[in-house]
């Protein structure tokens, strides 16, 4: 039982990211990668606007509020983390223009941006 939820929440978890991908892409920022990992942790999204790199976290619940409620400080740090590796492959490394924004994903699909959620 316990793998076929697992199985289910992943898909919802893919399927959340999936919307917030095309959400950001047409508002015209380019979405580089998904499920970027690096030795601390993983990053759902990185998107491009303009020379600013954005790392999204999504997380996908019932409502708005159960998701938010996923993200834990330990997250957060493993996220900083797994965006200094990235940014050390860019042109500015650290000084490099960025943003981390979280996309919360209701059950209905609805989708709420909380830019700067987790400012450093």
């Amino acid at each position: 039982m316990r793998s076929a939820r697992g199985a289910i929440s992943y898909q919802a978890g893919f399927a959340a990211e999936e919307q917030v991908a095309q959400l950001y892409n047409r508002s015209g920022r380019l979405i580089c990668a998904r499920r970027w990992r690096g030795q601390s942790g993983e990053i759902d999204l990185i998107a491009r606007d303009g020379a600013e790199v954005i790392f999204i976290e999504v997380k996908q619940s019932r409502t708005h509020a159960q998701a938010a409620e996923h993200l834990t400080p330990r997250q957060i740090a493993r996220i900083y983390g797994a965006a200094s590796e990235f940014l050390a492959g860019e042109p500015a490394g650290q000084l490099t223009d960025v943003r981390f924004d979280v996309a919360l994903v209701d059950g209905a699909g609805r989708i709420e941006i909380l830019e700067n959620a987790c400012a450093a």
